[in-house]
C-alpha cells in the first residue's frame, strides 16, 4: 500500500521559502523520523542554509549533523542518477555508498576540522540503472557554523565528465595529429603569399626539399621558379590563385628538383587561414613526399581496395568481430558487436574485454590470452557474455592471434556468434522430444493401469449388495471414492490426459466443487483448511475434463506446498474487469516459490520438487487454459514473514471451443 507524504504544516510553509520542487518536498517530508527532527524544531541556521541552498542555481547538497543527513536543491536532481527523490532525508553514505570511500575523507575533514575542500575533475564512479559508470566531479565543501560549532557541510558541485572527456579527446587528437605527421612524414608550413615568405614548422620540410635549417626555407617565387619542376609550375600557380580568390583548399601534386638534382614527387595540401590582423593571404598546409607512393601507386590502389572490401565485410558481418591487445583491451568493434552488446564503438574501444564477461568467467579470459600468447587458436568455444543492459547472451567464440610484420603475436581477433536462438531451438527440440516420448509412455501406462482399475471398480460394484452393515457400506463408499480419486490422479500425473468429448456448457463452480470433494480427505489428513468462495453459477462453453484436470493440478500443488498444514482457498467469481468472463483463484499459504524460479514454472519438465513431481502439471494446465482462450497468471513469495502462492485463471464466457 502506498503511503502519501503528509501535508506540510503552516509553520513549515513559512520556514522553507520558494516554489521549487525540492522546496515542496522538504516542506512535506516526514523529518521527525530523521536525526533532524520535526521541521518546526529546526534551528535558524539550518533553515537559513536550506533556503540558501534551494535558491542556488548550482547543484548543491547540504549534509547536516554528524549523521550527514542528505538535502539537495532542484539543480542537483539531474545529477543524482536515479536516486531522486528517495535520497532526501537519507544519510550521505547510504545515498552514495559507491562514492563514500572516495569522498568521506574530505567530508569528515570539513565536518570535524572545518577544512574547506575544493576538488576539480575528481574521478567518482556512480551507479546508474544498476551499472557503475565513470564520472568526474568538481566540488567545494564549506563548513556551516552554528554557535562556533560546525553543524553541516555546504557542497556546491557540478558533473564535469563531458569536460574531462572532451579535454582528453582533444589531447588525444593533438597527440594523434603529431604522431600522424611524424608517421606519415608530413612537412608542415605557413606561407604568407603577400609577403612572399614562408615558415617551415618541422624538420620534415627540410628533409623533403633537401635543405638544412641553416639555409632556411625558400621563398614563394624562388620556390616556383627553382624548386617546382617546369612541367608543374603552371598548375602550382593555378592552385594558388584558386585558393586566394575563391578560398578553396590548396591542392597540388607534382614534381620538384632538389639541390642534389634528384627529382621527387610531392603532394601539397593547404587551407587559407581566416582573415585576422595582418593574416590575409596566409596558407597553412602540409607537404608529403609521395615518390615511393607514386612508384607503387597501383599496388597501393589494389591494397586499398582489398582493405576497403575487408572493412566492409567486417562492418556488414552478422557476426561480432572484435580485436584486442594482449592485455585484453578492446581495439576494434564492428556494427554487429553494437547490435549484440549494446555498446557503441566510442563507449567500448579502449576498455577491458572483461566488461563483456560475467565475473565468474573472468578466469576463462586468462586461459584464452595464454593460448593466444603461445600462438594457438581457440575455436568454437561456447560460453556466455554480458550485454550493456546486464543480459547474458550465449555465444560461440573463435579467437585467433594477430601478428606483426615480424611474426610476433601482438593481439587477438575474436569472432563471436550469438547462438542464443540456436540454443533456444535446440532446447525446444529437446523439450518436444521429451514431450513426445512422455506422451508415448503415458499412453502405454494409461492402458496398463486402466484395465486393473476397471476390474477393481467392478469387484466393488459386485460386492456392494453383499454388504448390509451400515459401517461396511460407508467404508465401501469411501473405498469407491478413493479409487475414483486414484484413477483421476493417475490421469493427472501422466499430464497428457486430454478428453475427446466436445466442449459444452458447464459450471465452473460445479467443477471446482467436484475437485474439492476429491481432495478433501487428503486435505484433512494434512491439517489443511479448505475455504471456498464460489460466487458464480454461470455456465460457459468448455471441456469439462480438461478444466477438471487444471483445477486438480493446482489443488495438488497447493497441498504439496503445505506439508505442515495451512489454508487452501478456492474461489469462482465473475470478472470485474469485464462482464464476459470468469475468474478462478486457487490460493495457499504454503512455502511459496523463489523469485528466480517463477519465470519457468509453466515450462515443461520444470519442477522445484526434489523427490516427486513430473514438471508438466502447470505446463499442461497452461495449454488447456490458453486452449479455451483464457489466461493463467501466478504470484508467489517464499519470504519467511509472507509466503504462499496465488494462481488466477481468466476464462472468457465465449471460449475458443464452440460446438
Amino acid at each position: 500500500m502506498t503511503v502519501s507524504a503528509p501535508a506540510p504544516t503552516a509553520r513549515a510553509k513559512t520556514l522553507i521559502t520558494g516554489n521549487s520542487e525540492m522546496a515542496d518536498r522538504i516542506r512535506a517530508h516526514e523529518w521527525s523520523s530523521t536525526p533532524l527532527g520535526p521541521i518546526e524544531d529546526w534551528s535558524e541556521t539550518l533553515v537559513t542554509t536550506v533556503n540558501l541552498m534551494l535558491h542556488s542555481p548550482f547543484p548543491t547538497i547540504l549534509s547536516w549533523g554528524p549523521e550527514m543527513v542528505f538535502l539537495y536543491n532542484d539543480a542537483a536532481i539531474p545529477t543524482l542518477m536515479g536516486k531522486h527523490p528517495s535520497a532526501l532525508g537519507g544519510l550521505y553514505r547510504d545515498v552514495f555508498p559507491e562514492a563514500w570511500d572516495l569522498v568521506s575523507a574530505d567530508l569528515n575533514a570539513c565536518l570535524y576540522q572545518g577544512l574547506t575542500a575544493v576538488r576539480d575533475n575528481m574521478f567518482i564512479p556512480i551507479f546508474l540503472d544498476g551499472v557503475l559508470e565513470d564520472h568526474y566531479w568538481s566540488y567545494s565543501l564549506i563548513p556551516v557554523y552554528e554557535n562556533a560549532r560546525i553543524v553541516g557541510i555546504y557542497d556546491a558541485y557540478r558533473n564535469t565528465t563531458d569536460i574531462v572527456m572532451g579535454a582528453r579527446k582533444l589531447r588525444e587528437s593533438e597527440t594523434k595529429l603529431k604522431l600522424a605527421t611524424e608517421v606519415a612524414k608530413l612537412g608542415v608550413f605557413m606561407w604568407d603569399t603577400l609577403e612572399d615568405s614562408g615558415i617551415w614548422e618541422n624538420d620534415q620540410m627540410y628533409e623533403i626539399f633537401g635543405r638544412t635549417r641553416e639555409e632556411g626555407p625558400i621563398n614563394g617565387s624562388a620556390f616556383i621558379n627553382e624548386v617546382v619542376h617546369p612541367d608543374f609550375r603552371q598548375s602550382f600557380r593555378e592552385a594558388t590563385e584558386s585558393t586566394l580568390q575563391n578560398g578553396t583548399p590548396f591542392q597540388f601534386e607534382g614534381m620538384i628538383c632538389r639541390p642534389d638534382k634528384t627529382l621527387r614527387w610531392i603532394e601539397v595540401c593547404g587551407q587559407l587561414q581566416p582573415k585576422m590582423h595582418g593574416s590575409a593571404g596566409q596558407i597553412l598546409g602540409t607537404v608529403r613526399d609521395i615518390t615511393e607512393v607514386r612508384s607503387g601507386q597501383e599496388a597501393v590502389r589494389n591494397s586499398s581496395k582489398r582493405l576497403s572490401e575487408l572493412a566492409a565485410i567486417v562492418e556488414s558481418s552478422d557476426d561480432v568481430i572484435v580485436s584486442k591487445d594482449l592485455n585484453g583491451i578492446i581495439t576494434s568493434w564492428n556494427a554487429a558487436a553494437t547490435r549484440v552488446f549494446g555498446y557503441s564503438a566510442d563507449e567500448i574501444v579502449g576498455s577491458s574485454i572483461l566488461r563483456l564477461i560475467p565475473e565468474h568467467l573472468h578466469s576463462d579470459e586468462k586461459t584464452i590470452i595464454a593460448s593466444i600468447r603461445s600462438g594457438k587458436r581457440v575455436e568454437h568455444f561456447e560460453t556466455v557474455r554480458l550485454t550493456k543492459g546486464g543480459r547474458l547472451v550465449e555465444v560461440s567464440l573463435t579467437v585467433s592471434p594477430i601478428r606483426d610484420e615480424h611474426g610476433r603475436v601482438i593481439g587477438a581477433s575474436k569472432i563471436l556468434r550469438d547462438i542464443s536462438g540456436r540454443k533456444r531451438i535446440e532446447e525446444s527440440l529437446l523439450q518436444a522430444e521429451k514431450i513426445a516420448a512422455t506422451g508415448r509412455m503415458a499412453a502405454t501406462i494409461a492402458h496398463e493401469i486402466n484395465n486393473p482399475l476397471e476390474s477393481v471398480m467392478n469387484l466393488l460394484y459386485l460386492l456392494r449388495p453383499m454388504i448390509t452393515d451400515p459401517s461396511g457400506i460407508n467404508y465401501l463408499s469411501s473405498a469407491e471414492d478413493e479409487l475414483g480419486r486414484v484413477a483421476h490422479i493417475a490421469k493427472q500425473t501422466l499430464g497428457y490426459y486430454r478428453e475427446h468429448a466436445s466442449a459444452s456448457n458447464a459450471s465452473l463452480k460445479e467443477i471446482a466443487l467436484h475437485a474439492i470433494t476429491i481432495y478433501e480427505p487428503r486435505c484433512k489428513a494434512s491439517s489443511i483448511e479448505i475455504r471456498t468462495a464460489l460466487d458464480s453459477s454461470a455456465k460457459i462453453v468448455l471441456r469439462r475434463g480438461e478444466m477438471m484436470q487444471v483445477i486438480s493440478n493446482l489443488i495438488a500443488n497447493s497441498i504439496y506446498a503445505m506439508p505442515a498444514g495451512g489454508v487452501l482457498s478456492v474461489s469462482v467469481e465473475d470478472a470485474k474487469r469485464s462482464t464476459d468472463g470468469m475468474i478462478l483463484t486457487v490460493q495457499d499459504d504454503g512455502v511459496g516459490i523463489a523469485p528466480e524460479h517463477l519465470p519457468r514454472v509453466f515450462d515443461a519438465f520444470f519442477t522445484t520438487r526434489s523427490t516427486v513431481g513430473t514438471g508438466i502439471g502447470l505446463f499442461v494446465a497452461k495449454q488447456f487454459v490458453e486452449g479455451h482462450g483464457g489466461q493463467i497468471e501466478i504470484e508467489s513469495s517464499d519470504a519467511p514473514e509472507n509466503h504462499g502462492t496465488t494462481i488466477r485463471i481468466f476464462l472468457p464466457k465465449v471460449t475458443a471451443y464452440h460446438d
